[in-house]
């Protein structure tokens, strides 16, 4: 009998890497979606706008596919309102620049990614943005020695990630931009008024790079970063902002936090089951602190630190390696106080104060309420002195 020709997925002949990127790990999906997608799409463009929404924020369990034997079900990768991905995605159709803020952990480098990847098929072309980024970064460079040889030339180029967005008609992304000084910042505004980049050294035919279709540009900001170096009005104007904020359901966080710690465990080799009871309780005490207030209405005294859905999740993660690891006699409740100082301890000493004053306040009301998990986080408390 012969044997059926079956095509091996992405997946299986993708080399393992640490943190693939979203078209790597997500390549059945989108080989699915772009075979199955028949919708009008903006010119430059992988997906369809409806489908790049649908990539990202699911697919609501219905099966997606151009034949029935490679249909896929498409995972939720975002947590979040549709409403505010398919505004990102009219904003990116229209070639408008796009620029996500919000507190720290709140997935906008993520919502990002998943964007370029979906829109252009890589996430791959991005800056970077540090105190330490120059315009040629954002530009262009030269290689020296073929410019000392040849003098300008097209060859002697060196291409940015904007530089090369603008050639492909890809999306680029610029992660942290208000890290960047203002003046590389403005290095922007030409280029996203203009969709043109003028390269001055070259001659004529060569000075101006214009975009091709499907070139835009994906910022992110921090809310709690905005006085690194305050973007210029001119600049936001090229711009639509978008603000990326932190989970509201706490089901869905505990879901989440869930999800992406056994996803962590499994690409390390660790076939822990998660502690579905231990991750409410570490939800919880997040999201007391995140916001100042718990469910019952008590005030929490709030770190200067942002207690992030992803540290929740490397903080759940790193509980259960621990348990597979040293499993003799383990307590994860009793292992969580200390984890927990590793993400609030930072900046300010007095934090370790506040988080002792949120131990001796809505964590020993819930133990004499006879909360079992309550209790024994409350007898943990010795730790965050200790440590």
């Amino acid at each position: 009998m012969a044997k059926k020709n079956v095509r091996p997925s992405a997946a299986a002949t993708t080399p393992k890497v640490q943190s693939p990127p979203a078209e790597l790990r997500y390549a059945d999906e989108l080989a699915v979606m772009r075979e199955a997608d028949t919708a009008a799409r903006p010119e430059g463009w992988k997906l369809s706008p409806t489908s790049v929404v649908d990539f990202i924020c699911g697919s609501d369990g219905e099966k997606v596919g151009a034949r029935k034997s490679d249909a896929l079900v498409i995972s939720e990768k975002f947590v979040g309102p549709r409403d505010i991905v398919q505004r990102c995605v009219v904003t990116l159709a229209g070639e408008r620049g796009l620029m996500l803020v919000g507190e720290p952990g709140t997935a906008k480098s993520m919502l990002g990614e998943l964007l370029a990847a979906a829109i252009s098929g890589s996430g791959g072309l991005a800056v970077q943005g540090t105190a330490g980024t120059t315009e040629d970064q954002i530009r262009y460079g030269w290689n020296y020695a073929m410019l000392l040889d040849r003098g300008p030339t097209p060859l002697a180029l060196v291409p940015s990630p904007v530089m090369q967005a603008m050639r492909r008609g890809s999306i680029v992304r610029f992660e942290e931009i208000t890290r960047c000084l203002p003046e590389v910042q403005d290095a922007l505004i030409s280029i996203l008024s203009e969709r043109r980049m003028m390269i001055p050294e070259l001659d004529d035919e060569d000075s101006s790079l214009f975009a091709a279709p499907g070139f835009s540009l994906v910022a992110t900001a921090n809310l709690r970063d905005r006085g690194v170096s305050e973007m210029s009005a001119a600049l936001k104007r090229r711009f639509n902002f978008e603000t990326i904020a932190p989970i509201s359901d706490a089901q869905r966080e505990c879901q989440l936090v869930a999800s992406r710690a056994a996803t962590m465990l499994s690409e390390t080799g660790g076939d822990q089951a998660i502690d579905q009871a231990l991750v409410e309780l570490l939800v919880t005490v997040f999201r007391d602190l995140r916001s100042g207030r718990t469910d019952e209405g008590w005030q929490v005294n709030r770190p200067s630190t942002v207690m992030s859905t992803a540290e929740a999740v490397a903080v759940a993660t790193a509980i259960m390696r621990e348990s597979v690891f040293f499993p003799s006699g383990f307590d994860p409740v009793s292992r969580m106080p200390g984890h927990l100082l590793g993400v609030v301890l930072k900046d300010d000493e007095k934090d370790r104060e506040r988080l002792l004053t949120y131990w001796d306040g809505p964590v020993q009301r819930r133990a004499k309420s006879g909360g079992q998990l309550w209790k024994r986080l409350a007898e943990a408390r010795g730790v965050l002195e200790d440590a």
